[in-house]
C-alpha cells in the first residue's frame, strides 16, 4: 500500500471563467463579504480538480492531462485552466488550517449569534 501511495502523483486543474466573462457566483460572493465587513476584496469563483496520477508522471501523462482539461473539466468558450503538478509540501501547507484568518475576522462578540 504504501509503494502505491508513493508512486501517485497529484496534479491539479484550477478553472477560471475568462476575465470578459460576467461571474454572478463570484459578485454574490464579493457582496456577503462586504456585508460581513471585508471591504475591498472581489472574487471570482472558480473550480479545482484534483487528479491522482497513477504510477510515474512522464510528459505524455502530463499532455493526456491537459487534453482532459481542455475537452471536459473547462469550457474553453469561456474558461481559462492551468494545470499544475502538486508537490507534497504544498499538499500539507493546503491542509494546515488558517488560524491567522480566524483571529484577524472582522466579526465582534456584539453581534447575535446566528439561527
Amino acid at each position: 500500500m504504501l509503494d502505491k501511495l508513493a508512486a501517485m502523483a497529484r496534479v491539479v486543474v484550477d478553472v477560471m471563467p475568462k476575465p470578459e466573462i460576467l461571474d454572478p457566483q463570484g459578485k454574490a460572493v464579493t457582496g456577503a463579504l462586504n456585508r460581513l465587513g471585508f471591504s475591498g476584496v472581489s472574487v471570482r469563483q472558480g473550480k479545482r480538480f484534483e487528479l491522482e496520477v497513477e504510477g510515474e508522471l512522464t510528459d505524455e501523462r502530463l499532455t493526456a492531462v491537459r487534453h482532459a482539461a481542455e475537452t471536459l473539466l473547462a469550457n474553453t468558450v469561456i474558461e481559462t485552466f492551468a494545470v499544475k503538478v502538486e508537490t507534497e509540501a504544498e499538499t500539507v501547507v493546503a491542509a494546515t488550517p488558517a488560524v491567522e484568518a480566524t483571529e484577524a475576522s472582522p466579526a465582534t462578540e456584539s453581534q447575535p449569534a446566528a439561527r
